[in-house]
């Protein structure tokens, strides 16, 4: 028995390496797999996050501008590979286009700023502007609105909005006797020559896109015929815009009619409006900056054949502009550089949520089910006490020191197995105790058998001299 003793406690170290080895590969692959899900968590949340957002543009007639420019960014969006995809919806005019973005039915519309501004709008782009011509026949200038009031004017624009909108800034009344007679819409594909025929009328008014002016040659080609037309600066420009907000001041350059003759010879005032792609108020911030860039970094993508939104300019950010900026649309054209956390504080949330759940259900499982349990050190002193029942038969000193041997190589068992984790700390305080106590018993044990060992040597010793 006491042979096979020392094997079975030489056998123990070895298994224990074993436990200890299958538990580190056991912790690693938890820890590779903790780390693997999470990841694969944090991509398909941003992917679920980010998925792809529809947005409704309200526009004007099916054949107008909005809707062109409309159908325009659906496509750049599409080849842009965007989240964003755009669901346009032409309504009878602007008006509509507009009452369907005020009651929410919309998230995007376009909208001039002489329109009724819905509270909830918030702008984009500025995507055109469109400039007041005053023009009088052969060489007579119209030195102020004053005479102007006294003329009979025609309105080239392209609705009975533009007309209305010529009234208020004169001030007559829509339902006065001679409002009628004296600002009328001019038919449409009217030329200069036509409206300035004798007996015709002592003004024209054009509202236009300031973007087909300059692809427009007709002032030019009328001019060169010697009919002869005036450009008439609007001296009460910034009196009108200080009164109207939505009212503009604008400059018209040298030569932006005609270059040959120079019309105008020289840059004169007059008022303009801006023509907005507005969006709801409500619309995400992430949406809206996604939104601007695509629409600021492909402008000539967007520009209409007729050269509407050929010259996209940032929206007012200002806090006292006549539509607010939108937040989203802020912060990318004042280019607000967002901080590491800033960009990424979505996915560190998400990743530390997602670390801590799946690493404490791994935890668990490895804890409570696959994990082999180290071996209590309480659980040792039951071999070393079993070398202290052993030592009351050892009769030498090789036999004593077998023991010593053994008792060490339980310590020193004991010792690698606390540093790798196969023991625990559980029942210390009694292996401490026990193997004290069996160390000292074998102390004892050697002295008693040294003392011993000395009394016989003397018995021999006298024995020797009596036979002598």
């Amino acid at each position: 028995m006491s042979a096979e003793i020392p094997t079975q406690h030489a056998e123990k170290p070895a298994t224990r390496s074993r436990v200890a080895s299958n538990n580190r590969r056991q912790m690693l692959l938890f820890v590779a797999l903790t780390l693997i899900l999470t990841i694969a968590t944090v991509w398909g949340g941003r992917i679920w996050f980010k998925h792809s957002e529809t947005l409704v543009f309200a526009t004007g007639d099916a054949n107008g501008v909005e809707t062109g420019f409309a159908n325009r960014l659906a496509a750049v969006l599409k080849n842009n590979n965007s989240r964003l995809r755009l669901k346009v919806v032409p309504n009878a005019d602007n008006a509509k286009a507009l009452a369907q973005f005020d009651r929410k039915q919309a998230d995007l519309a376009i909208l001039r700023t002489d329109a009724k501004v819905p509270p909830r709008a918030r702008a984009i782009a500025i995507l055109e502007h469109d400039v007041l011509l005053l023009i009088s026949p052969g060489k007579q200038k119209i030195t102020s609105l004053a005479a102007l009031k006294k003329k009979k004017i025609a309105v080239l624009g392209d609705n009975d909005k533009d007309t209305a909108l010529v009234r208020s800034l004169l001030e007559i009344s829509d339902g006065s006797a001679d409002s009628a007679s004296r600002v009328t819409q001019a038919p449409p594909n009217s030329t200069l020559d036509k409206l300035f025929a004798p007996g015709g009328y002592g003004a024209v008014i054009a509202i236009t896109h300031t973007s087909k002016i300059v692809k427009d040659k007709s002032y030019e080609q009328y001019a060169r015929r010697g009919a002869g037309f005036v450009l008439n600066p609007i001296e009460e420009a910034k009196a009108m815009a200080r009164k109207n907000p939505g009212i503009s001041e604008e400059t018209l350059e040298t030569g932006m009619l005609s270059s040959a003759p120079a019309i105008p010879d020289d840059d004169l005032s007059t008022i303009g409006l801006q023509w907005l792609l507005v969006a709801q108020s409500r619309l995400p911030v992430s949406t809206a900056e996604d939104l601007a860039r695509i629409i600021y970094e492909n402008k000539a993508e967007l520009a209409l054949p007729n050269g509407f939104a050929s010259k996209i300019e940032p929206a007012d950010t200002d806090k006292d502009a006549f539509v607010v900026a939108h937040q989203g649309a802020a912060g990318y054209i004042n280019d607000d550089t967002k901080s590491f956390m800033d960009r990424y504080s979505d996915v560190m949330y998400l990743g530390a949520a997602a670390l801590s759940i799946i690493g404490s259900i791994f935890a668990g499982i490895y804890t409570k089910l696959t994990r082999v349990a180290p071996e209590k050190a309480g659980e040792l002193a039951t071999a070393i006490l079993d070398i202290g029942e052993r030592i009351q038969h050892a009769t030498s000193t090789d036999a004593l020191e077998a023991l010593q041997d053994e008792l060490e190589a339980v310590l020193r068992g004991a010792v690698v197995g606390l540093r790798d984790g196969t023991i625990s700390s559980d029942g210390l305080d009694t292996f401490r105790l026990g193997y004290e106590f069996v160390r000292d018993e074998i102390g004892m044990r050697r002295e008693s058998l040294k003392r011993h060992a000395g009394h016989d040597d003397n018995v021999v010793v006298v024995k020797t001299a009596q036979s002598a």
